[in-house]
């Protein structure tokens, strides 16, 4: 029996993801496990190995045929294989199938709602919204998924935009604050001014504000998106004698559970 003769330059791969980048008037893919090409993208996984099915760039992933190296050089110049991979993982294009591209937005979209749900309210009645009504409203204003971007940075868009149709604001932080020294007291008036105030709180938004000495404890409410600065105030302006705590990523009312 005659031997079968595979060329060297094929390589068969099945259930394959492809990504695939035209560069210097070349098409070149990389063959992908499925479902790990947006874990890469969000920095959910870490591992290449985990993504890439082999570190080879070819023409054609599913007829096999390798790209030639001196393709490669032209088009991406001394790079090695494995950052050639990065860049096509990073830059090219995913090729799914119609029915895959559908359930893949679909779960983005309902992580995106589930996200929003999680930590907005509405602000009449201090409770979350339920995540059907959030899917709802997310489709009456046509909000269109961007399969490359992470799900948590599309819940901050939406956010803004439902803002625009519907009563909704951001769950608060509750934070614990620690000041001492003299200048305790005006830095507290500049923290404060960050800190909105609500029906369970003093005017400046206080929740409780304790006293020992030069000692200050304060307890209050933050809109999460202020964190950062008050934290960049505490640590610069104290010298490492303040001290942020967060008590609950997100305000709760009447027993109500509080979630992450």
């Amino acid at each position: 029996m005659p031997k079968i003769f595979t060329p060297t330059n094929q390589i068969r791969l099945t259930n394959v993801a492809v990504v695939r980048m035209k560069k210097a008037g070349k098409r070149f893919e990389i063959a992908c496990y499925k479902n790990k090409v947006v874990s890469w993208r969000q920095n959910v996984e870490k591992d290449l190995d985990e993504v890439l099915q082999t570190t080879e760039v070819f023409t054609n992933v599913s007829k096999g045929e390798v790209a030639k190296k001196e393709d490669l050089t032209k088009a991406f110049g001394n790079l090695s294989v494995e950052d050639i991979c990065k860049e096509i993982l990073a830059k090219g294009e995913l090729q799914v199938s119609d029915k895959e591209r559908h359930t893949q937005l679909d779960a983005i979209f309902k992580e995106i709602s589930t996200i929003v749900a999680d930590k907005c309210i509405n602000p009449e009645t201090k409770r979350p919204y339920p995540v059907s009504i959030i899917e709802k409203s997310m489709k009456d204003i046509h909000y269109s998924i961007k399969p490359n971007r992470n799900a948590k940075q599309q819940a901050l868009e939406v956010i803004k935009l439902l803002q625009e149709t519907i009563p909704l604001e951001r769950a608060k932080m509750r934070i614990k604050i620690s000041l001492q020294g003299k200048d305790a007291k005006k830095l507290k008036e500049k923290i404060m001014k960050l800190c909105p105030a609500s029906s369970s709180t003093d005017v400046d938004g206080t929740e409780t504000e304790e006293w020992q000495g030069d000692k200050l404890t304060l307890i209050t409410c933050i809109d999460p998106g202020h964190y950062r600065e008050i934290d960049e105030i505490i640590r610069t302006e104290t010298k490492g004698t303040g001290r942020l705590e967060v008590l609950n990523l997100k305000e709760s009312k009447d027993g109500e559970e509080i979630l992450e």
